[in-house]
């Protein structure tokens, strides 16, 4: 899993991270061309993609709220 930050500038995403405690892996994409190619309108929002690169899920709003049918595709 990693996280994919494009809202904020690095330093702010940097911080929230911090305060956040986010152990997650991040990544910053400024041009937010991520974001347009996974469909993604707004945040916070949750793509599960397998390792050959197929879409598995989607779900919008925070991910705790669906942290049971992530879970169940991850095993």
């Amino acid at each position: 899993m990693v996280g994919l930050g494009t809202q904020d500038d690095a330093r702010d995403a940097k911080a929230f991270v911090a305060k956040g405690k986010i152990t997650v892996p991040m990544v910053w994409d400024e041009s937010f061309e991520s974001w347009r190619r996974l469909g993604i309108a707004g945040q916070p929002a949750a793509v599960l993609v397998s390792a050959d690169g197929r879409e598995l899920g989607r779900w919008l709003g925070r991910a705790d709220a669906h942290e049971k049918d992530i879970l169940k595709l991850v095993g």
